[in-house]
C-alpha cells in the first residue's frame, strides 16, 4: 500500500518507535508509584521524553511538557482554561473540529472567525488585528490547515496577542515535527500537538506545552501529594491524572529522537518535493482543481484536490481499491471548507510523511488520471 494519509496518522513509523514500545510493555510499570526498577524506569524516560521534547519545542521547563492522550486532548485542557461562557474568542477560518466543538459546548461565547482566503497570509493578520483592537479573551488559531496544508502566520499573530495582552492558543497538530513550533518564540499560553503524526509516535499520545498552568479537567492519583483531595498545583501532575501510557510515552521518546535527528529543514524540504511532484502531474489533468500554493512558501504536508463530476469519497475508495490509501471528505474540519467553499463537495487529501517517496506521488497522480479515463464521465 501506497500511504498518503500521514495528516490523520504517520502509519509507518522509524524501527527505533516499535522496539522501544515492545521494551516498555515488558519493563516498565508507572513513573512515580513505586521505588522498584520498573517504576524508576518508567519515571527515566518519561523524563527524558519531556526533556527532549522541552529542547525541541523552546519549552524553559520539562514540567510545561504535559502528556495527553492526543491534540484534541490538550485542546480541551487549553481552551476550557482560557474560555468562560460570555468570553469573546478570535478563531482563523481554517480550525479544526477539535477547537470548534469545545467552544460550542462551553456556550455563550462570541466567536470571531477570520475567515480570510486560502495562502493569504498577510489578508489574515490585517483581520486579526483590527478584530483584536475590539478586544478578546482568546485567540485560537492552528499553525497548518489540515484540510490545504496552508501555513498560517502563526508568529505575526502571535506578535499581536503579545502586544494586546490576549493569551494564545496554538494547534501545531500538522505543524510539530516539520515546522519550527517554539513556546518561547511564540509566547502562547498553550501549544498543543499529537504524537502520532509528524513526530511518528503511537496513536494515543500528544503533548501540551504550557505557558500557564490550567485547573485540570480529569482527577485522580498522581503519584505525588496522595493527602490532599485537590489536584497538586504543580506541573506536571495537576494535568496528568491516572497512569501514563508508557509504552506510547516511550515510543514517541523515539519519534522525537527521529524528527531531531533528520532535522526540520531536510523533513520540510522532503514534503515540498514530493507535494511538487504530485501537483506537477495533477495539474495537467483538465478535470482536477487543485488547492495548492504554486509557490509552495506558504503550503506544507497536505495537498487536496477535487475532479469534476466525481464524488470525493468515490474517488478515496477507488485510489484505496488500487493500493493508494488518501483521506477524503470533510477531514472533521467543515468550518476550513466553509472559508474555501468546498464544504459540498469536501476535498481528496493527500499527506506526506518522512517515507514517502516522489515516485509514489507521481504514481498516485497518474491513478487518478487513469480512474478518470477509464470512467469516461467526460
Amino acid at each position: 500500500m501506497i500511504y498518503f494519509d500521514a495528516g490523520a496518522t504517520t502509519l509507518e513509523k522509524p524501527d527505533s518507535v516499535r522496539r522501544a514500545m515492545a521494551l516498555a510493555v515488558r519493563t516498565m510499570s508507572s513513573p512515580g508509584r513505586g521505588s522498584h526498577p520498573a517504576s524508576h524506569l518508567a519515571e527515566e524516560t518519561a523524563f527524558r521524553c519531556r526533556s527532549e521534547a522541552a529542547e525541541l519545542f523552546g519549552v524553559p521547563s520539562p514540567e510545561q511538557v504535559i502528556f495527553t492522550g492526543n491534540a484534541t486532548h490538550g485542546l480541551n485542557i487549553a481552551i476550557k482554561a482560557l474560555v468562560k461562557p460570555g468570553a469573546r474568542v478570535i478563531i482563523s477560518g481554517y480550525e479544526h473540529n477539535a477547537v470548534t466543538r469545545p467552544l460550542y459546548a462551553i456556550g455563550d461565547v462570541e466567536l470571531v472567525i477570520i475567515d480570510t482566503p486560502l495562502f493569504q497570509p498577510q489578508q489574515m493578520v490585517v483581520e486579526f488585528e483590527t478584530a483584536l483592537q475590539r478586544g478578546a479573551d482568546a485567540v485560537i488559531c492552528n499553525h497548518v490547515s489540515n484540510v490545504f496544508g496552508y501555513i498560517l502566520p502563526v508568529e505575526e499573530i502571535a506578535a499581536l496577542c503579545r502586544k494586546s495582552g490576549v493569551p494564545l492558543i496554538v494547534d501545531a497538530s500538522q505543524s510539530a515535527g516539520v515546522l519550527p513550533v517554539r513556546l518561547d518564540a511564540l509566547g502562547a499560553a498553550f501549544i498543543a500537538m499529537p504524537g502520532h503524526k509528524g513526530l511518528y509516535g503511537p496513536q494515543g499520545t500528544g503533548l501540551l506545552l504550557c505557558g500557564q498552568t490550567a485547573p485540570p479537567i480529569i482527577e485522580g492519583g498522581t503519584g505525588s501529594q496522595s493527602r490532599l483531595q485537590e489536584m497538586p498545583e504543580t506541573l506536571p501532575d495537576r494535568l496528568e491524572a491516572g497512569t501514563h501510557n508508557m509504552p506510547g510515552i516511550a515510543g514517541l521518546l523515539e519519534g522525537i529522537r527521529f524528527v531531531r535527528k533528520m532535522g526540520l529543514e531536510r523533513l520540510r524540504r522532503h514534503q515540498q518535493q514530493i507535494l511538487s511532484a504530485a501537483a506537477e502531474v495533477l495539474g495537467k489533468l483538465p478535470q482536477v482543481k487543485l488547492y495548492e500554493d504554486t509557490r509552495k512558501l506558504h503550503q506544507t504536508g497536505v495537498l487536496s484536490f477535487t475532479v469534476d463530476g466525481w464524488d470525493c469519497e468515490e474517488l478515496g475508495e477507488q485510489l484505496a481499491r488500487r493500493g493508494i490509501a488518501v483521506r477524503a471528505g470533510l477531514h472533521c474540519a467543515p468550518l476550513a471548507h466553509r472559508t474555501v467553499g468546498t464544504l459540498e463537495t469536501g476535498t481528496v487529501r493527500m499527506s506526506i510523511s518522512a517515507f514517502n517517496t516522489p515516485q509514489q506521488a507521481a504514481q498516485l497522480a497518474g491513478e487518478v488520471g487513469t480512474i478518470i479515463r477509464e470512467n469516461a464521465r467526460f
